[in-house]
């Protein structure tokens, strides 16, 4: 029976398949600046404004005490080939015992379910194991989940609320972002605004019917035709455009840093982690230095690909935007912005002989984005 519906199907897709490519192109919205800088402004606006937001919360927190992880981009399956996350299953509940065994606030940027393949109960079948160690933070009051533009399904499905009762034993607050207030030592504070980033891409970001025709027509209906098309986040060029507008727009607002997900490129105080890597391997190059030069080429070679194209190459910037990759690269690595020990980092979560090992892959003291900002 499998095999005669697959027959079935391959005709509709010869069919089908080219023409919606091409509609897709047409009707489809490269990030556009001008929405980009207008959705972020409204949401960050909307959250800081009024206590009752519907968009998001306002936090009072200090962040220099404690541990914050921040995760984005699991698109979370069924296991089957379809499923990004399926790879990346082991060091995502490694990283997760790490940080609860520490205490940690989890804040999960979004796109965490990849709804435009998978139905809610294919999901919940396949992710036991995810949603309970994401579960242990939620008994903690400690787990913070932002929605993006493949799992829109938690903001509009009038079911979400008990969905989501059944996965973490009580309902939880699904966000559009939240804003994080650090207060200073010198009277001043720091805003952390945390959102997924697909802020501007009118074809998820839209109102509420292009919200309900993504998710329940769009995004099913590319699946079945085998079509992968995700703006902004569907090649390097868009990508890259979109994390240098998230970044123009985070460097005109006043005290702020943001932090996104989306394009699945980890950027850590607004420059590729990549970028810094090459800018490493030239400077010891230049001195001679092999094994350094080794060490450098061989995080290089494998890097994930999504990852290939640099966010900012000026080096006049203040550390206003940081972007936690995902969590379905194909190394079957993970990335994420750590918050602790008085420090940001980029960190990394791989396997290496067979063990789920964290390596820290940028980091900057607290100290020093104060001084950015206010020095």
């Amino acid at each position: 029976m499998k095999n005669f519906l697959n027959k079935l199907k391959q005709p509709i897709i010869f069919l089908l398949r080219k023409p919606t490519i091409w509609l897709a192109r047409r009707v489809s919205s490269s990030p556009d600046k001008e929405q980009v800088f207008k959705r972020l402004t409204e949401i960050y606006r909307e959250i800081v404004d009024n206590p009752n937001s519907k968009e998001g919360a306002l936090y009072e927190l200090d962040l220099r005490g404690g541990t914050t992880i921040i995760f984005s981009d699991h698109h979370k399956g069924n296991r089957g080939t379809g499923d990004e996350f399926r790879n990346a299953e082991k060091n995502y509940l490694a990283a997760l015992d790490y940080y609860n065994g520490k205490g940690a606030m989890y804040i999960n940027l979004g796109d965490s379910e990849e709804f435009w393949k998978f139905n809610i109960f294919s999901i919940m079948k396949h992710n036991k194991a995810t949603f309970e160690r994401e579960r242990m933070f939620v008994e903690r009051n400690a787990f913070y989940k932002i929605y993006g533009n493949h799992d829109l399904f938690w903001k509009i499905d009038p079911f979400a609320e008990m969905y989501l009762r059944q996965l973490y034993g009580k309902a939880i607050n699904i966000y559009g972002g939240i804003v994080i207030r650090v207060a200073l030592e010198n009277g001043k504070n720091v805003d952390v605004f945390c959102t997924h980033g697909h802020q501007g891409d009118q074809n998820s970001d839209g109102n509420a019917f292009s919200k309900w025709f993504v998710t329940y027509i769009w995004g099913p209906f590319q699946s079945f035709l085998e079509i992968n098309i995700n703006t902004p986040a569907s090649t390097q060029t868009e990508k890259t455009l979109h994390n240098r507008i998230m970044y123009e727009w985070s460097q005109q607002q006043e005290n702020l840093i943001l932090i996104t997900g989306h394009t699945h490129q980890p950027i850590f105080h607004s420059y590729s982690h990549l970028q810094s890597l090459k800018e490493a391997l030239a400077e010891a190059e230049v001195h001679g230095e092999i094994k350094k030069i080794h060490e450098l080429q061989e995080k290089i070679d494998r890097h994930p690909e999504q990852c290939r194209v640099a966010a900012n190459t000026n080096g006049k910037y203040r550390p206003t935007y940081f972007n936690a990759g995902c969590c379905c690269f194909s190394d079957h690595s993970i990335t994420g912005i750590e918050i602790a020990d008085g420090a940001v980092r980029l960190v990394s979560w791989h396997n290496l002989n067979g063990i789920s090992e964290r390596e820290v892959l940028e980091e900057l003291p607290l100290h020093e984005i104060r001084h950015m900002f206010f020095d």
